[in-house]
Protein backbone atom coordinates (compact mmCIF):
# COMPACT_ATOMS: atom_id res chain seq x y z
CA UNK A 1 0.00 0.00 0.00
CA UNK A 2 2.92 2.56 -0.68
CA UNK A 3 1.77 3.85 -3.39
CA UNK A 4 -1.47 5.42 -1.33
CA UNK A 5 0.35 8.07 0.23
CA UNK A 6 1.60 9.48 -3.06
CA UNK A 7 -2.19 8.92 -4.40
CA UNK A 8 -3.59 10.28 -1.84
CA UNK A 9 -1.52 13.66 -1.76
CA UNK A 10 -1.47 14.88 -5.25
CA UNK A 11 -5.00 14.88 -4.76
CA UNK A 12 -5.42 16.41 -1.50
CA UNK A 13 -3.03 19.20 -3.00
CA UNK A 14 -5.35 20.59 -5.48
CA UNK A 15 -8.58 20.02 -3.05
CA UNK A 16 -6.85 22.39 -0.60
CA UNK A 17 -5.27 24.66 -3.35
CA UNK A 18 -8.99 25.18 -4.83
CA UNK A 19 -10.30 25.76 -1.26
CA UNK A 20 -8.18 28.28 -0.51
CA UNK A 21 -7.89 32.17 -1.82
CA UNK A 22 -5.27 34.64 -1.40
CA UNK A 23 -7.47 38.11 0.15
CA UNK A 24 -6.73 41.83 1.25
CA UNK A 25 -8.98 42.05 4.25
CA UNK A 26 -8.06 45.36 4.82
CA UNK A 27 -6.86 48.62 2.57
CA UNK A 28 -3.99 49.41 3.58
CA UNK A 29 -4.53 52.59 5.41
CA UNK A 30 -1.84 55.38 5.54
CA UNK A 31 0.18 53.21 7.53
CA UNK A 32 0.61 51.17 4.61
CA UNK A 33 -0.34 47.32 5.77
CA UNK A 34 -0.86 45.22 2.39
CA UNK A 35 0.00 41.73 2.81
CA UNK A 36 -2.01 39.31 1.47
CA UNK A 37 -3.78 36.11 3.63
CA UNK A 38 -4.47 32.72 2.96
CA UNK A 39 -8.25 32.20 4.29
CA UNK A 40 -10.09 28.72 3.50
CA UNK A 41 -12.89 29.50 1.37
CA UNK A 42 -15.31 26.78 3.40
CA UNK A 43 -14.39 28.93 6.07
CA UNK A 44 -16.32 32.10 6.35
CA UNK A 45 -16.10 35.10 8.03
CA UNK A 46 -19.53 35.42 9.21
CA UNK A 47 -19.09 31.57 10.70
CA UNK A 48 -15.96 32.79 12.48
CA UNK A 49 -18.09 35.81 14.06
CA UNK A 50 -20.91 33.62 15.16
CA UNK A 51 -18.79 31.35 17.11
CA UNK A 52 -16.82 34.45 18.57
CA UNK A 53 -19.50 35.62 19.54
CA UNK A 54 -21.28 32.54 21.42
CA UNK A 55 -17.75 32.52 23.04
CA UNK A 56 -18.05 35.90 24.12
CA UNK A 57 -21.13 35.43 25.54
CA UNK A 58 -19.68 32.32 27.36
CA UNK A 59 -17.36 34.74 28.97
CA UNK A 60 -20.03 37.49 29.97
CA UNK A 61 -22.04 34.59 31.34
CA UNK A 62 -19.03 33.41 33.45
CA UNK A 63 -17.85 36.88 34.54
CA UNK A 64 -21.90 37.23 35.80
CA UNK A 65 -22.09 34.40 37.73
CA UNK A 66 -18.43 35.24 39.37
CA UNK A 67 -19.57 38.98 39.96
CA UNK A 68 -16.64 39.81 38.22
CA UNK A 69 -18.50 41.84 35.27
CA UNK A 70 -17.82 45.56 34.52
CA UNK A 71 -17.76 46.47 38.74
CA UNK A 72 -15.97 49.38 38.25
CA UNK A 73 -18.63 51.64 36.20
CA UNK A 74 -15.78 54.45 35.54
CA UNK A 75 -13.38 52.13 34.08
CA UNK A 76 -16.58 50.79 32.13
CA UNK A 77 -17.47 53.97 30.71
CA UNK A 78 -14.17 55.24 30.12
CA UNK A 79 -13.17 51.89 27.56
CA UNK A 80 -16.58 52.43 26.09
CA UNK A 81 -15.78 56.29 25.57
CA UNK A 82 -12.40 55.56 23.64
CA UNK A 83 -14.14 52.49 22.00
CA UNK A 84 -16.60 54.64 20.47
CA UNK A 85 -13.48 56.88 19.33
CA UNK A 86 -11.55 54.15 17.90
CA UNK A 87 -14.72 52.37 16.57
CA UNK A 88 -15.60 55.64 14.49
CA UNK A 89 -12.10 55.22 12.30
CA UNK A 90 -12.57 51.41 11.17
CA UNK A 91 -13.81 52.57 8.40
CA UNK A 92 -10.49 53.62 6.33
CA UNK A 93 -9.25 49.98 6.82
CA UNK A 94 -12.52 47.83 6.02
CA UNK A 95 -15.76 50.40 5.44
CA UNK A 96 -18.13 47.31 6.41
CA UNK A 97 -16.26 47.14 10.05
CA UNK A 98 -18.07 50.51 10.80
CA UNK A 99 -21.44 48.50 10.99
CA UNK A 100 -20.31 45.74 13.33
CA UNK A 101 -21.79 45.24 17.02
CA UNK A 102 -18.74 46.47 18.51
CA UNK A 103 -18.75 45.57 22.60
CA UNK A 104 -16.49 46.30 25.11
CA UNK A 105 -16.85 45.00 28.44
CA UNK A 106 -14.87 44.66 31.53
CA UNK A 107 -12.97 42.02 34.03
CA UNK A 108 -12.02 42.23 37.25
CA UNK A 109 -9.22 40.19 37.28
CA UNK A 110 -4.96 40.70 38.17
CA UNK A 111 -4.35 39.39 34.73
CA UNK A 112 -2.71 41.53 32.22
CA UNK A 113 -4.95 41.24 29.56
CA UNK A 114 -7.01 42.22 26.70
CA UNK A 115 -8.46 40.78 23.59
CA UNK A 116 -10.77 42.03 20.72
CA UNK A 117 -12.53 38.57 19.02
CA UNK A 118 -13.77 38.34 15.39
CA UNK A 119 -16.37 40.90 14.89
CA UNK A 120 -15.55 43.23 17.28
CA UNK A 121 -16.10 41.85 20.73
CA UNK A 122 -13.44 43.43 23.48
CA UNK A 123 -12.42 42.27 26.83
CA UNK A 124 -10.30 44.25 28.85
CA UNK A 125 -9.60 43.00 32.47
CA UNK A 126 -8.83 45.11 35.44
CA UNK A 127 -5.40 44.19 35.73
CA UNK A 128 -3.76 45.72 33.35
CA UNK A 129 -5.36 49.07 33.81
CA UNK A 130 -4.89 49.21 37.28
CA UNK A 131 -1.15 47.50 37.29
CA UNK A 132 0.33 49.42 34.58
CA UNK A 133 -1.75 52.74 35.86
CA UNK A 134 -2.77 53.27 31.99
CA UNK A 135 -3.98 56.49 30.93
CA UNK A 136 -6.57 57.36 28.63
CA UNK A 137 -4.01 56.89 25.33
CA UNK A 138 -2.11 54.01 26.55
CA UNK A 139 -5.46 52.34 26.51
CA UNK A 140 -6.49 53.52 23.04
CA UNK A 141 -2.81 52.06 22.14
CA UNK A 142 -4.18 48.15 23.55
CA UNK A 143 -7.53 48.63 22.21
CA UNK A 144 -6.87 49.57 18.52
CA UNK A 145 -4.07 46.95 18.70
CA UNK A 146 -6.65 44.15 19.52
CA UNK A 147 -9.50 46.20 16.99
CA UNK A 148 -6.63 45.52 14.46
CA UNK A 149 -6.09 42.09 15.05
CA UNK A 150 -10.25 41.56 14.00
CA UNK A 151 -9.91 43.83 11.67
CA UNK A 152 -7.49 42.16 9.37
CA UNK A 153 -9.89 38.53 10.48
CA UNK A 154 -5.88 37.55 12.02
CA UNK A 155 -8.32 34.35 13.80
CA UNK A 156 -9.39 33.38 10.62
CA UNK A 157 -6.43 33.30 8.99
CA UNK A 158 -4.93 31.13 11.70
CA UNK A 159 -7.24 28.50 11.45
CA UNK A 160 -7.03 28.38 7.95
CA UNK A 161 -3.92 27.57 8.77
CA UNK A 162 -5.32 25.03 11.32
CA UNK A 163 -7.81 24.18 8.90
CA UNK A 164 -5.24 22.80 6.04
CA UNK A 165 -3.42 20.82 8.75
CA UNK A 166 -6.51 19.12 9.59
CA UNK A 167 -7.02 18.20 5.88
CA UNK A 168 -3.58 16.91 5.67
CA UNK A 169 -3.82 14.65 8.85
CA UNK A 170 -6.95 13.01 7.68
CA UNK A 171 -6.86 12.47 3.62
CA UNK A 172 -10.22 10.83 3.89
CA UNK A 173 -11.79 13.46 5.90
CA UNK A 174 -10.96 15.33 3.44
CA UNK A 175 -11.67 13.70 0.48
CA UNK A 176 -15.09 12.03 1.36
CA UNK A 177 -16.29 14.67 3.60
CA UNK A 178 -15.56 16.54 7.16
CA UNK A 179 -17.75 17.04 9.83
CA UNK A 180 -18.09 20.61 8.98
CA UNK A 181 -19.43 21.88 12.35
CA UNK A 182 -17.80 20.16 14.55
CA UNK A 183 -13.96 20.93 12.89
CA UNK A 184 -14.76 24.31 12.67
CA UNK A 185 -15.85 25.00 16.22
CA UNK A 186 -13.02 23.21 17.98
CA UNK A 187 -10.60 25.18 15.57
CA UNK A 188 -12.20 28.39 16.72
CA UNK A 189 -11.90 27.76 20.10
CA UNK A 190 -8.22 26.57 19.90
CA UNK A 191 -6.42 28.03 16.76
CA UNK A 192 -8.75 31.25 16.55
CA UNK A 193 -9.86 32.27 19.69
CA UNK A 194 -7.15 30.95 22.35
CA UNK A 195 -3.80 30.90 20.73
CA UNK A 196 -1.48 33.88 20.39
CA UNK A 197 -0.79 35.15 17.07
CA UNK A 198 2.08 35.36 15.35
CA UNK A 199 4.50 37.87 15.11
CA UNK A 200 3.72 39.25 11.45
CA UNK A 201 -0.04 39.66 12.80
CA UNK A 202 1.30 41.32 15.71
CA UNK A 203 3.23 43.64 14.04
CA UNK A 204 0.21 44.23 11.99
CA UNK A 205 -1.68 45.12 14.76
CA UNK A 206 0.95 47.16 16.22
CA UNK A 207 1.00 49.55 12.93
CA UNK A 208 -3.22 49.67 12.49
CA UNK A 209 -3.32 50.41 16.20
CA UNK A 210 -1.16 53.57 15.82
CA UNK A 211 -3.07 54.52 12.95
CA UNK A 212 -6.68 54.15 14.30
CA UNK A 213 -5.65 55.86 17.92
CA UNK A 214 -3.95 58.55 15.84
CA UNK A 215 -6.89 59.28 14.21
CA UNK A 216 -9.07 59.33 17.05
CA UNK A 217 -7.27 61.60 18.27
CA UNK A 218 -5.14 60.00 21.12
CA UNK A 219 -1.38 60.09 21.37
CA UNK A 220 0.74 57.82 18.94
CA UNK A 221 3.74 58.27 21.34
CA UNK A 222 1.76 56.34 23.80
CA UNK A 223 2.33 53.39 22.10
CA UNK A 224 6.15 53.56 23.26
CA UNK A 225 5.42 54.71 26.89
CA UNK A 226 3.02 51.48 26.90
CA UNK A 227 5.11 48.99 25.86
CA UNK A 228 7.98 50.45 28.43
CA UNK A 229 5.73 49.79 30.97
CA UNK A 230 5.09 46.46 29.77
CA UNK A 231 8.87 45.54 29.58
CA UNK A 232 9.44 47.13 32.93
CA UNK A 233 6.13 44.85 34.45
CA UNK A 234 7.26 41.42 32.14
CA UNK A 235 10.69 41.13 34.01
CA UNK A 236 8.61 40.11 36.74
CA UNK A 237 5.02 38.65 35.59
CA UNK A 238 4.83 38.38 31.68
CA UNK A 239 1.29 39.55 30.35
CA UNK A 240 -0.60 36.60 28.95
CA UNK A 241 -1.75 37.84 25.63
CA UNK A 242 1.89 38.77 25.14
CA UNK A 243 3.21 35.06 25.12
CA UNK A 244 4.48 34.57 21.87
CA UNK A 245 4.92 38.65 20.76
CA UNK A 246 7.71 40.49 19.44
CA UNK A 247 10.39 41.40 22.15
CA UNK A 248 9.72 44.60 23.63
CA UNK A 249 12.82 45.91 22.07
CA UNK A 250 11.77 44.69 18.51
CA UNK A 251 7.90 46.37 19.08
CA UNK A 252 9.02 49.96 20.25
CA UNK A 253 11.31 50.41 17.62
CA UNK A 254 9.38 48.92 15.07
CA UNK A 255 6.61 51.67 16.47
CA UNK A 256 8.93 54.79 16.39
CA UNK A 257 10.06 54.25 12.76
CA UNK A 258 6.22 54.77 11.89
CA UNK A 259 4.48 57.33 14.25
CA UNK A 260 5.86 60.20 11.63
CA UNK A 261 3.29 58.51 9.26
CA UNK A 262 0.31 59.31 11.42
CA UNK A 263 1.45 62.25 13.34
CA UNK A 264 -0.14 64.27 10.98
CA UNK A 265 -3.33 62.63 11.20
CA UNK A 266 -3.04 62.97 14.98
CA UNK A 267 -2.83 66.44 15.10
CA UNK A 268 -5.64 66.89 11.97
CA UNK A 269 -7.63 64.99 15.16
CA UNK A 270 -7.08 67.42 17.53
CA UNK A 271 -8.47 70.33 15.56
CA UNK A 272 -12.07 68.62 14.94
Amino acid sequence: MKWLKPFTLSILLPVFLAGCQSISTTSSGAIGVDREQRMFTLLSEQQVNTMAADAYKDALSKGRKDSKLNKNTVQVQKLRRIGKKLSAQVGIYRNDALGWNWQINLIESEQLNAYCMPGGKIMFYSGIINKLKLNDDEIAAIMGHEMAHALREHSREAMSRAYALQLSKDVAGALFGINVNNQLTDTVINYGLTLPNSRTNEAEADLIGLELMARAGYNPDAAVTLWQKMSKESKQQPPEFMSTHPSHDTRITGLRANITKVQPLYKAALKQ
